[in-house]
């Protein structure tokens, strides 16, 4: 764990952090691992299971920061507050290709606060965004975990980069991570696609470089131009904003002090 971050990761924090991820691998890989012979099944019926299973995982990544002594009140309002500032954010892109100003949030909170608090942001901003716009369904939970893994990337982001180098690595890092968010929910959904044309869709039994190849040409063909908007936009608002909201957000970590024990003396008469 970088040193730089405001919260750092113990053991119980990565030990959550491993297992969420590891049940969130799971579940958007199983269709191209699964045996040739097994049937193929809706995530109508799937999702359910995996939003039961990553609800109490969440809630044991920040218990664990918690109880690690990285998180405390302090640490827990910051991720409410920037949270709010994603979900209220998240309404500005509906129904505007590409554009989706939450994912700035992610980049510049996981970035000063760490890969555990990167990733916890990203799953609860959106859990509650999705709450505000009316878009539960089957895919939150797979939205959850990229979102999540978004604000983890940022926080794996090299400390010793600053200034205006650090804004252009977060920009390079925002839009490489936005192409990869749109990657992974395609493939959340796309091995249960109907009507597709045979070259783009997934095909039971075949080889798992044969279904590769189609996930990736139907991504291609299909959210491209959805997902090349959301780079740009995400790469622009980061150089835009992000000098300042970086040095805000530093300004409010440094004067939390998370982590730091309080030390009581004796009052002298």
């Amino acid at each position: 764990m970088k040193s730089g971050s405001a919260v750092r990761l113990g053991g119980r924090s990565t030990a959550a952090l491993i297992l969420t991820s590891i049940i969130g691998i799971a579940a958007f890989t199983w269709p191209l691992l699964a045996d040739p012979d097994s049937a193929a099944v809706s995530h109508a019926s799937s999702a359910p299971f995996l939003f039961a299973a990553l609800l109490p995982l969440m809630i044991a990544l920040v218990l664990a920061q918690v109880a690690d002594g990285a998180l405390d009140a302090k640490g827990v309002a910051m991720l409410g507050v920037l949270a709010a500032v994603g979900t209220a954010l998240r309404p500005l892109g509906t129904g505007i290709a590409g554009f989706e100003p939450m994912f700035i949030v992610l980049a510049l909170g996981g970035r000063v606060l760490g890969p555990g608090f990167g990733f916890a942001l990203g799953a609860v901003t959106m859990f509650s965004s999705a709450t505000l716009t009316g878009g539960v369904g089957t895919w939150l939970p797979f939205q959850m975990l990229a979102a999540g893994w978004f604000g983890f990337g940022a926080g794996c982001l090299p400390e010793r980069v600053r200034c205006r180098a650090e804004v252009l690595m977060l920009a390079a890092y925002g839009a490489l991570a936005a192409l990869l968010y749109g990657l992974l929910m395609n493939l959340s959904f796309w091995p249960w696609a109907i009507g597709l044309p045979e070259r783009i869709s997934f095909q039971p039994g075949a080889g798992l470089t044969d279904n590769l190849g189609r996930w990736i040409l139907f991504d291609v063909t299909t959210s491209l131009g959805f997902d090349i908007p959301r780079a740009v936009f995400t790469a622009l608002l980061i150089i835009i904003v992000g000098a300042p909201v970086l040095r805000s957000v530093r300004r409010v970590t440094r004067r939390a002090a998370f982590g730091v024990q309080p030390s009581f003396e004796k009052a002298s008469r």
